[in-house]
């Protein structure tokens, strides 16, 4: 914040201005979360302000998490049994969600080129970590791990998301990989891998060697953590 800014910010009139009014003054850097989210939702339920209302948001219990992060897992019921807030302002927020997760994973993305499965996971933790249900999707590589293709293979369940072998090698064979990467998400932020994780990683390590297109990892996301299959030395080579 400049010198003026700074001044603007300490004096009581700049502290009685609305948000929208602190923003155009002072930028968004200068607002608390609350006022970020007071200028989204715009206009109060007749006994709440906005930002009355956005403070009760941040403090809904019914996310994995509290906070600005909570909107990434409310539904949109959770967000409509705050007084003010309808299935329009709702949705609005889910986006506004779906906006700051796609931000997240396109500024955390340094390049086509894979090394390490660390770098994978951290890669698409953010996109997948708060999926409420279970998302597998299969990265194409070519022979030096750059990046031909990314598909949503399935959306499952919160505990399960079903994916066919099959479809999986048509689809890489189809893209020319000469290696892929199974990632999915497990909505309960564990990323310890089920019976059917693993049996489902040795039927594709198997087949893909058969077929000459090399599973290098599968990966299971949880909450901030990961499981990596290749790190713990589990795949069929």
């Amino acid at each position: 914040m400049n010198t003026i800014n700074k001044k603007l910010f300490e004096c009581d009139a700049y502290k009685e201005m609305l948000p929208y009014e602190r923003f155009i003054n002072a930028g968004p850097e200068s607002l608390t979360d609350a006022e970020l989210l007071a200028i989204i939702i715009r206009t109060g339920s007749g006994t709440l302000t906005p930002i009355e209302i956005a403070h009760q948001i941040l403090n809904l219990s019914g996310g994995k998490e509290r906070g600005l992060n909570s909107l990434y897992t409310l539904t949109l019921d959770e967000l409509k049994s705050v007084h003010g807030i309808g299935e329009v302002k709702a949705v609005k927020l889910k986006c506004l969600s779906e906006l700051a997760k796609r931000m997240a994973y396109q500024g955390s993305f340094s390049g086509t080129f894979f090394e390490s499965s660390r770098q994978i996971a951290g890669q698409y933790m953010e996109k997948m970590r708060h999926d409420d249900r279970e998302r597998a999707v299969l990265l194409c590589l070519n022979n030096k791990h750059k990046l031909l293709n990314e598909t949503v293979l399935s959306i499952g369940t919160v505990n399960s998301a079903s994916v066919s072998p099959r479809d999986l090698f048509i689809h890489a064979l189809k893209t020319g990989a000469s290696s892929i990467v199974l990632l999915h998400n497990h909505p309960s932020g564990d990323p310890t891998p089920s019976r059917a994780d693993v049996e489902l990683t040795n039927k594709i390590s198997e087949s893909g060697n058969m077929l000459d297109v090399r599973l290098l990892d599968h990966i299971i996301i949880g909450n901030q953590s990961y499981y990596s299959f290749n790190e713990k030395g589990l795949l069929w080579q």
